[in-house]
This record gives C-alpha cells, sequence and structure tokens, in this order.
C-alpha cells in the first residue's frame, strides 16, 4: 500500500530537515511539487509500484494554495494514506534564522511584483496569512526551539504511525521558552512542588526515578494527574468525533525539565491504551527518541 508523507509549513521552519530524513529513511521525495500536479503525482506512484513517498509543498510552489486543503479532503475520503505534517516556528526564531543563512524569502519577488518593498516581516506575515487554513486542517509541530536532530525524531515517530480517528500526543515544554504553537490544549503545572531546589535534582529530569519518586510523594501532584486525566477522558471522544485527525496536549512548567516531564511520562502511562499515542518533550537533555 502507498504511504504519502506531505511536509509543508513556514518558510525556514525545517521542512528541509524533515524531507532529508525520510529520503535517508527510504522515501522516494519530491521537493516543491506544484499544487496541480498532485492527484497526477500520486496516481502515478501508485500505477509504479512505490511505497513510501514524500512531497514537499510550500509558498515556493507555483498553483493555488488555496486549493490545497480540499484536495487532501478528497485524497483522504478515497482512501488514500496521507501523512500531512505542518511545520511552523515563531517570528523570532524565523528571523534569527534568516539572518544566520543569509537567504531571501521565497515571497519577497512576489511581493514586490505587487508594488511593495518588503520586509522579512511582511514576507512571514503574508505566508502566515496564505498557510492559515492547511495550518488550521493539519497536524502541526512547532520547531522554534527544537534541534534538528530532535525535529526528524519527532517527524519519523508520526510517519511510523497508522492513521485512527486521532493520534494523540502528550507534549512537555518550558514556559520560560514560550507555549508550542502545535498545543491543542495547555496545562499548567507551575503550581506544584519544584524539584529544580534540590541540588541532587536539580539535573536530572522527571524521566530520573529520584525526581519521579520524589514528585510521586506529593498529593498535589497526583490530583493534578488526575484531573487532566478525567478532563482529557471526558472530551476526547467529541475530539474523535470531529475531522481532526490529531490532537495535542501540551503539559507545561517553568524549565521544562522536571514537573511537566513527569505529568506528561504519567499521562502518557494511563493513555496507554490509546493506539497511536506520542510522547514528545522540548527539553533539550530529552533529545533523544523514545526507548
Amino acid at each position: 500500500m502507498l504511504n504519502i508523507v506531505l511536509i509543508t509549513g513556514i518558510s525556514g521552519s525545517g521542512k528541509s530537515v524533515a524531507l532529508r530524513m525520510l529520503e535517508d529513511t527510504g522515501y522516494t521525495c519530491i521537493d516543491n511539487l506544484p499544487v496541480r500536479f498532485l492527484h497526477e503525482f500520486i496516481a502515478s506512484t501508485q500505477d509504479s509500484g512505490l511505497e513510501r513517498v514524500a512531497v514537499a509543498i510550500d509558498v515556493r510552489t507555483p498553483g493555488d494554495l488555496d486549493d490545497l486543503p480540499g484536495i487532501l479532503t478528497g485524497l483522504r475520503a478515497m482512501g488514500t494514506a496521507l501523512h500531512v505534517i505542518f511545520l511552523d516556528a515563531d517570528d523570532n526564531t524565523l528571523m534569527q534564522r534568516y539572518s544566520e543563512s543569509r537567504r531571501r524569502h521565497p515571497l519577497t519577488d512576489r511581493l514586490r511584483h505587487e508594488g511593495l518593498d518588503p520586509s522579512l516581516q511582511d514576507c512571514i506575515t503574508r505566508e502566515r496569512e496564505l498557510l492559515a487554513p492547511l495550518r488550521n486542517q493539519e497536524h502541526v509541530i512547532d520547531t522554534s526551539d527544537l534541534a534538528p536532530g530532535q525535529l526528524r525524531a519527532w517527524v519519523r515517530d508520526l510517519v511510523q504511525t497508522d492513521r485512527p480517528a486521532v493520534i494523540l500526543t502528550f507534549e512537555s515544554f518550558a514556559y520560560k521558552r514560550g507555549v508550542p504553537h502545535d498545543a491543542d490544549l495547555v496545562f499548567d503545572v507551575r503550581c506544584l512542588p519544584n524539584p529544580h531546589y534540590d541540588a541532587q535534582l536539580r539535573p536530572l529530569t522527571g524521566r530520573d526515578a529520584p525526581v519521579a519518586a520524589w514528585l510521586a510523594q506529593f498529593g498535589s501532584v497526583e490530583s493534578m494527574i488526575d484531573d487532566i486525566a478525567a478532563f482529557i477522558r471526558k472530551w476526547l471522544p467529541l475530539y474523535m468525533q470531529d475531522t481532526r485527525n490529531y490532537l495535542t496536549v501540551a503539559i507545561g512548567c517553568t524549565g521544562g525539565q522536571h514537573r511537566s516531564v513527569y505529568v506528561t511520562e504519567q499521562l502518557a502511562r494511563r493513555f496507554a491504551d490509546h493506539s497511536p499515542l506520542l510522547v514528545r518533550h522540548r527539553n533539550p537533555k530529552l533529545q533523544e527518541p523514545r526507548p
């Protein structure tokens, strides 16, 4: 059966990193495919017997991006096995990446043809407007504070899953770095006791047994996990009835290292019966894929 991965999103958010990872794992990859050729391309790959194909489509692509959300809906209705991953990043991160790479934004010439003298911020803002309908429909990964290796691991996890009604993802993050753009539901656990103030626990993470044992002794921690789990169990069936294919639950604490990681891991255990289930941690100390 043909498995198709479509990589899209904001320029500078890591699409090239994701596409190269897929190519390295055996996908036939096409970059910058015009939207109008997507149906024809998929039909030809099915006839050729290919099993894994990845396509990148974004604002560089000639054609009408407005048609893409409807095309994807139609392909899924026909039973096409299609993973769509929308990569995003905050404006400050994008500005820094463009400054480091010294590349021009792909919308620069287009806006100049419209009689404008666009700044990089103008181009980013216009791109967000053009891609908003697609972003609202698909699974989003916020790459603002991700290392390339972490992004590759997250994309790998996604494309290896089958497609149920909803792919449930639990994700920890640090409020000091901002709420991730890919979150559908956000829970703040900064009110819980903080292992950071214990010198022996400070260098560890919420995955380590000493931190887990320390947090487990507090009734407030267990109550918080109970309440979040109860909320998700109550409302998850309605999300599954919706047209969405993904639900990302983000758990945040100050540094994204102890409390949010522990709570995320505990929630993942409680929802182990949901398949597929993804667990992600944005802290650099936890960039390695789950064993």
